[in-house]
């Protein structure tokens, strides 16, 4: 495109700029090679810029797409303009990145006669891609929009090596699965909720109740946000997060919320930890301590333990509403990252387990402030008994 239209000006992408250099733009100069487009010829990489200037004009702008809390909005990319944009492993980033380049892409169009688009690669995975691309793709509707799924297998590339084709043939069943036959509907063995199950709760309409709670995971010292859901039934229908908090604000915000929807005492809770501990004595609310024993003699790690997989059943039986307004896109892709991260882990006795916080961390970059909350209505589900009576 670079040399089809001289004077034009395109976007390369990827979550890191340094893995973008190491990797993508290796195999950029690799694939141009092979066309007979050589550096210091035809174009000239320009390493402190982080630009490639081609002989006619044309340039392409490397760009770290990754999402930072200082700019959630990728403001950064406002000053902008392109005709056209690729980004490579497009499941790590988020899909405001992705909606805000192609807001970029308006530079000489008209002259050119191009219309935007964006190119982006991935491997299988259930995140805003598999949504949005994917799942259309497969119901037949996407073909009526201008976007479009191609799927190719790595069998496909005949630059591959074998012995690369042979590693990934011999991988465990999900990843070989996922990364040789490009199935997009394999499962994380150790997942406990349904991919379409995850993205179901936003459409399941006819979940509601008659009783109102309130759930809350209170943000302690550092990065983890203060979450407060207003529920009816299995039905959330309100939401109220704030990055930092102090301990007046949250006290005050749970009254409003209480006398608003007439909630109970008894139907408020929230997780007892650090600043938690003293809203539970100022609200008379029931505390929530994610170590503590499971209910009922339970064979689980601990009771948080034994909510997320309650709350794991019952979005695997869509019983579980989220009203899709009370998040903006961006929370909606956090909460839908969060839940994928329900899974199983290995134990040495009967007792059920879940993977570290640490670990779900270390997978998404912040704590699972959205599902926590989620998971603290599940404590009403398991106390409350077939008579509808709860037992303490």
């Amino acid at each position: 495109m670079c040399l089809k239209y001289p004077g034009s000006r395109w976007l390369m992408g990827r979550s890191e700029l340094k893995i973008l250099k190491q990797t993508t733009l290796q195999t950029f100069f690799e694939v141009c090679k092979l066309q007979g487009i050589i550096n210091g010829v035809h174009f000239v990489y320009k390493e402190q810029a982080s630009e490639i200037h081609f002989f006619n004009g044309s340039v392409i702008v490397l760009k770290d797409l990754a999402y930072q809390p200082s700019d959630q909005d990728f403001d950064g990319l406002g000053s902008l303009e392109i005709c056209g944009a690729f980004i490579d492993e497009i499941a790590q980033i988020r899909k405001k990145a992705w909606d805000v380049v192609l807001t970029r892409i308006r530079y000489k169009l008209d002259e050119f006669g191009i219309e935007p688009k964006i190119f982006g690669s991935l491997n299988p995975s259930k995140n805003w891609v598999y949504t949005y691309f994917y799942k259309p793709d497969k119901e037949g509707v996407l073909i009526k929009t201008k976007k479009r799924f191609v799927k190719a297998l790595p069998t496909d590339n005949p630059y591959l090596p074998q012995s690369y084709l042979d590693l990934l043939n011999n991988l465990p069943k999900s990843e070989r699965d996922r990364l040789y036959l490009g199935l997009w509907e394999a499962d994380d063995d150790n997942q406990l909720c349904s991919q379409d199950k995850i993205i179901g709760v936003f459409d399941n309409t006819w979940v509601d109740g008659n009783q109102f709670y309130i759930t809350g995971d209170i943000a302690r010292m550092g990065s983890d946000k203060a979450v407060i859901g207003v529920w009816r039934g299995l039905r959330l229908i309100k939401v109220v997060m704030y990055e930092k908090s102090k301990f007046n604000l949250l006290e005050s915000t749970i009254k409003d919320l209480k006398n608003e929807y007439k909630v109970s005492n008894a139907n408020i809770i929230l997780d007892a930890d650090g600043v938690g501990g003293f809203l539970v004595d100022a609200l008379d609310a029931t505390e929530f301590i994610n170590n503590s024993t499971a209910l009922n003699g339970e064979q689980y790690q601990n009771l948080k333990t034994q909510c997320y997989y309650k709350l794991a059943e019952k979005i695997n039986k869509k019983e579980v509403y989220i009203e899709p307004n009370i998040f903006d896109e961006t929370d909606k892709e956090k909460l839908i990252e969060e839940l994928e991260q329900i899974k199983s882990s290995p134990t040495e006795d009967s007792k059920l387990k879940l993977i570290p916080k640490s670990e779900v961390k270390s997978n998404i970059g912040r704590s699972p402030d959205i599902s926590d909350m989620l998971m603290m209505r599940m404590f009403y589900e398991i106390q409350v008994g077939g008579d509808g009576v709860y037992h303490f």
